[in-house]
């Protein structure tokens, strides 16, 4: 599947409170709703319909699905039942526990609660089977209408569910979820904080615990009362310890989120605790500080209360922070803004957004270990003019996310492995080339290449230029990105891209020579012997003598040129139109094909016949064109093959092109300045 970056500009945040329609109607979810009421119908979304393609596209359900709404599951459904709480999110039969512990992590900011899940839905007189929700996607809030039709067996919800039998809303949100990402199964395995992302448009960090500063307590402490969702895990070494159950009642490779951290007093000292939740509402820690375990005899009933301290099996527990510490090994916070959770000064952070692609065989040139085909990754200068408040260095983190992998996966896609490096900038505009990353070394880059959506790090640099590089790890992967760069100053950012620019010499015209040179009189000869006395040629004729000509040319190892070659040729070079080619014609083209010639063989490396597309960018810049990538990505989807080679037909089939394009914009050019000068002159 072809990616092409469309306009890759810096864009600014989107504004809080603005969700774009996703229906296919193009109608948002006021409209569909009162159309259904007016109908006296309930809604069935065409979108997301209620059959086996919503819910797996690898397999088929295992089981006899059911579709039903809420009124026919139980008597008196409702959407929310006493406020929505951890408690409400019990996982189903669905591997999900990711994007439950990041829907139990929202339940505990009742503002991005509400902007996630709009509270003034419900199944009283206005019901019309319809509901919708709102998910931060890629620099934009997304609203999403869905019918109410969820899968069932026996009579019961399959998947999410609450607590509460008739209470509606956790599952409701998660066929939106599904439905965004295209299935239910889509959203088997996953890493909490991309759920988190989607919920709250924040930033994410994560920590591995073992190595964690030794304030970890208190940024984490830090963390909730800023509103942040905090999600746990426990790593697995083998995909057979997956959900592997340890001797303490932990499940590994399993999503837990952080309900709570605070301090108790135990036999005369302050004890500090970690409070979890386990997204499946059981299987809980069973050592010290557990629900029952002898601790929490020697805390005073109201301290317990305070604590919300419950000897419940509803897969919340706390635990001792040090057990937390020696049991966990990885953190994840999305803070809904990037101040750093090791600093008390709250910031005004500067957001910009960049759209790009990695595209096979012109911009998804892989980490620096291919220095081959690194360079032709998208670059974005960063301009860093202001220190931070007392500071000598700038702070800005930068968040790369590739797009819609999760979407995807029913067309094999998976999370691919991701990263970026940041130079200093030579001061010079343009794309940068491979010499220079050959000479010079990355001033800082993200921690790690790794195979999660969205890749942040932050940095403290000096005032100056600077130059980022996303990649995948591998060369020739494609994927969409986004790229979020938040600075504690403006920051002004820029796509180096090539405007696109026409430098060709002026068009040779024929003259009279009084000698001819011996090519010169080979190439009449041979033109005598095809054409007769006209000394005129058509496509197949030329195709002739080209390939008679250039298979005696030694440095040169190719194919035969296309007759598509040499009608194009003939229609840039025929100044007359009857579709043939004088010898004074051809002896101007030949003029160009020897500079193309040896524009190819200066970038075919190994003299096979063909040039890595990877090359093109420079190849079209000293034959003259300089473009930009979108225009680069179109021609090597039209003139590379599998491999991302271009053979000399090919490439000269391009040329022509180009210059017969060049041609018709500078007639409308010149066109469109005779109007503005005849517009002026009145």
């Amino acid at each position: 599947m072809p990616y092409l970056c469309g306009d890759c500009k810096p864009r600014p945040p989107t504004l809080p409170g603005a969700a774009r329609p996703t229906h296919s109607s193009g109608k948002a979810y006021e409209e569909l709703k009162q159309e259904c009421l007016r109908r006296g119908v309930l809604f069935e979304d065409p979108d997301f319909p209620a059959c086996s393609s919503s819910l797996f596209f690898s397999e088929k359900p295992p089981i006899p699905f059911v579709w039903k709404r809420p009124p026919d599951i139980v008597d008196d459904p409702k959407f929310i039942l006493g406020g929505a709480t951890r408690t409400d999110i019990c996982q189903g039969d669905l591997g999900d526990c990711w994007l439950l512990a990041a829907i139990a992590s929202l339940t505990l900011n009742e503002k991005t609660l509400a902007r996630v899940v709009p509270l003034d839905q419900n199944f009283g007189p206005d019901y019309a089977g319809i509901f919708h929700f709102q998910f931060w996607q890629h620099n934009e809030w997304l609203d999403v209408v869905i019918d109410d039709r969820l899968p069932t067996f026996k009579g019961r919800l399959v998947f999410l569910h609450s607590a509460e039998r008739n209470e509606f809303w956790s599952a409701l949100l998660e066929k939106a979820y599904a439905k965004l990402n295209s299935s239910y199964e889509a959203l088997k395995g996953g890493s909490t904080i991309e759920a988190m992302e989607d919920f709250t448009g924040g930033v994410g960090e994560t920590y591995e615990v073992k190595k964690a500063p030794d304030n970890f307590y208190e940024i984490l402490e830090k963390a909730l009362k800023r509103c942040s969702m905090v999600g746990c895990s426990i790593d697995t070494s083998s995909a057979a310890e997956s959900e592997a159950k340890t001797p303490f009642g932990l499940i590994k490779g399993h999503a837990y989120s952080v309900t709570g951290i605070d301090e108790v007093r135990y036999r005369g000292r302050q004890v500090q605790l970690i409070r979890i939740r386990n997204p499946w509402g059981q299987v809980e820690w069973n050592g010290p500080w557990s629900d029952n375990s002898l601790e929490w005899r020697s805390v005073s009933p109201s301290e317990q209360r305070r604590l919300s301290q419950a000897a419940l099996d509803d897969g919340e527990f706390w635990m001792k922070f040090e057990d937390f510490k020696v049991h966990f090994d990885k953190v994840e916070i999305c803070n809904l803004t990037p101040d750093a959770l090791e600093d008390n000064t709250a910031h005004k952070w500067e957001v910009t957004i960049h759209q790009g692609s990695w595209v096979r065989g012109s911009t998804a040139g892989g980490f620096f270990f291919f220095l081959e085909t690194f360079w032709t990754n998208p670059q974005i200068k960063l301009h860093l003019t202001e220190k931070d408040d007392g500071q000598d260095d700038c702070t800005f983190i930068a968040a790369l996310m590739q797009k819609d992998r999760r979407k995807l996966k029913k067309l094999g896609a998976e999370m691919l492995t991701i990263g970026y490096s940041i130079y200093e900038s030579p001061g010079r505009d343009g794309h940068l080339g491979k010499d220079f990353f050959r000479y010079h070394h990355s001033k800082a880059r993200s921690k790690t290449y790794i195979n999660l959506r969205e890749v942040s790090n932050r940095f403290k640099l000096p005032p100056g230029d600077y130059i980022l590089v996303p990649t995948t790890f591998e060369p020739h992967q494609e994927a969409d990105f986004c790229l979020r760069i938040f600075s504690e100053k403006k920051a002004i950012t820029e796509d180096l891209d090539e405007n696109v620019a026409i430098d060709l010499p002026e068009p040779l015209n024929p003259t009279p020579s009084p000698q001819e040179t011996e090519e010169e009189k080979q190439f009449r000869a041979l033109f005598e012997q095809i054409s007769g006395k006209d000394m005129e040629i058509a496509a197949e004729e030329l195709q002739y003598v080209l390939n008679a000509v250039l298979k005696k040319t030694k440095n040169i190892k190719f194919k035969n040129l296309s007759l598509i070659s040499c009608r194009n040729i003939i229609s840039l070079m025929d100044t007359s139109g009857n579709g043939k080619l004088e010898f004074s014609e051809f002896k101007v083209f030949w003029e160009k094909m020897k500079k193309w010639i040896n524009i190819f063989l200066q970038f075919d490396f190994d003299k096979s016949g063909s040039m890595s597309s990877y090359e093109l960018r420079s190849a079209l810049k000293a034959a003259g064109y300089q473009l930009n990538n979108y225009l680069l990505q179109l021609i090597v989807l039209r003139y590379s093959d599998e491999q991302f080679q271009i053979e000399f037909d090919d490439f000269l089939n391009c040329l022509i092109r180009l210059e017969n394009a060049s041609r018709v914009f500078q007639a409308l050019s010149v066109k469109n300045k005779e109007f503005i000068n005849l517009n002026i002159g009145e």
